[in-house]
């Protein structure tokens, strides 16, 4: 009699009925959505950081520039020492003190500038500085070249080359970028899953080996049987948790949208626009509207719907090794010499293929790393953005990825299952890498 239903049944309510995976199925989505919030409060908070800087400007080459912001606010010193000033700044409590020294020409003063802190400066407050010196030297050298701003303003004209598809649809710069970010998002959920639920079959196949449960268990049930059971059952156990948080992290994200009052129907409200309307439009709330347009033409579905699939058939791949990990150890301290080449894969799919993809999503290592089936649940997710077809991935690369992901795990659960068999009745002993090959020949 095929048990193997039961298997999964019995594996999958053992799960979802676990009280840690209940509470984490529903306060995961509360704790990411409440972390974005937390870290968008907390830069905005930051930001908000009022730092004042003291000048002491001897020179003649400089008055208005240094104008106050929502950031930044200077106080200007005059007819003292700098050594006097210096003293100011820091009994005051200044952010620094920008000191700009009396010289023969503009070229000699903002060489000979200083600012000085308590301690090191902010990056951001060193630019916006150095910015209105490069500017004030700017004008000086264009003039000496006998050169106005305004006709300098011409010849240095930015150009920006705009790009299209044969089919007359518009490219947007950076969105290939964009794209391969969203897919690796998804492929980086695949990675987790994995580890995270392949180390759920590998404890449960410890801690039954450990408790002798297992001697009673494949009394009556095949190993390989038992051991496509926790598979599958687990593997169930979370796809239903990703479409919990999937439905309810995409609620709650609404329902914080519509406490700070952001209207979603900006992002597809200039597809309806009269054309006096879209020319009165600044470029670049037009370039805004254009890449929320585009994000919205992203295949949501499909990308959801190949998801699913890629987790799916990468978790079986995966989790077949752990539990045969699972079988070959005594406890979880041995699996660590085993867990490291598992692991690299993963890792290696995600940082190759985010170097890959974003520079050339249809070159040879995109390609080569989307079609091994070890790194393709992640890397093609990567690349699947883009859509499928035309400018995207070519169908006969996505039918043979996941023929080669399905070939692929039927040969390892072949092999898996030889050291799954043998390895849940050994005892006391860590086996080596060359016990185990000598498994696989039994």
């Amino acid at each position: 009699m095929n048990k193997l239903p039961l298997i999964i049944k019995r594996e999958y309510l053992a799960k979802v009925r676990n009280k840690s995976f209940v509470i984490m199925t529903f306060l995961s989505p509360i704790l990411m959505v409440g972390m974005v919030v937390l870290i968008a409060y907390l830069t905005k908070i930051n930001d908000n950081e009022k730092r004042i800087i003291g000048v002491l400007n001897e020179s003649d080459f400089f008055s208005n520039e240094f104008l106050t912001t929502e950031t930044t606010s200077y106080v200007n010193f005059k007819d003292i020492a700098l050594q006097s000033a210096k003293d100011s700044t820091l009994h005051m409590g200044y952010y620094g003190l920008l000191y700009i020294p009396k010289a023969a020409s503009l070229e000699q003063v903002a060489k000979n500038a200083f600012f000085y802190s308590k301690e090191a400066p902010s990056t951001a407050v060193l630019e916006r500085l150095e910015r209105i010196f490069q500017n004030r030297l700017f004008q000086q050298r264009i003039q000496n070249l006998g050169v106005s701003a305004k006709e300098f303003a011409n010849v240095d004209n930015r150009f920006e080359i705009k790009t299209a598809t044969f089919s007359g649809q518009l490219n947007l710069k950076g969105i290939n970028e964009v794209k391969a970010f969203i897919g690796g998002g998804f492929g980086y959920l695949i990675m987790m899953f994995i580890i995270i639920y392949g180390g759920f079959v590998m404890r449960s196949v410890i801690e039954e080996k450990t408790s002798r449960i297992i001697e009673v268990i494949i009394s009556s049930v095949k190993p390989f049987q038992l051991m496509m059971g926790k598979i599958i059952g687990t593997s169930l156990a979370g796809v239903t948790q990703f479409a919990i948080w999937i439905l309810s992290a995409s609620l709650l994200l609404f329902l914080v949208f519509a406490f700070f009052g952001v209207d979603l129907s900006v992002l597809n409200s200039s597809a309806h626009l009269a054309p006096g309307m879209a020319q009165s439009i600044s470029p670049m709330d037009q370039d805004i509207q254009l890449y929320a347009m585009e994000f919205m033409k992203i295949p949501w579905f499909m990308l959801i719907a190949f998801f699913v699939l890629y987790f799916i058939l990468g978790y079986l791949i995966y989790s077949s090794i752990y539990a045969a990990i699972g079988a070959a150890v005594d406890n979880e301290t041995d699996t660590q010499q085993f867990i490291f080449p598992i692991i690299l894969p993963l890792m290696l799919a995600i940082y190759v293929g985010f170097f890959s993809v974003f520079s050339n999503p249809h070159g040879p290592i995109a390609v080569g790393f989307s079609l091994f089936p070890l790194t393709s649940p992640i890397v093609m997710l990567m690349r699947l953005p883009g859509g499928i077809g035309e400018g995207g991935v070519p169908i006969w690369q996505l039918i043979a990825s996941v023929v080669l992901l399905v070939g692929t795990f039927i040969g390892i659960v072949w092999l898996a299952a030889k050291i799954y068999r043998v390895g849940i009745l050994m005892y006391g002993k860590k086996p080596s890498y060359k016990e185990l090959y000598k498994w696989l020949k039994y």
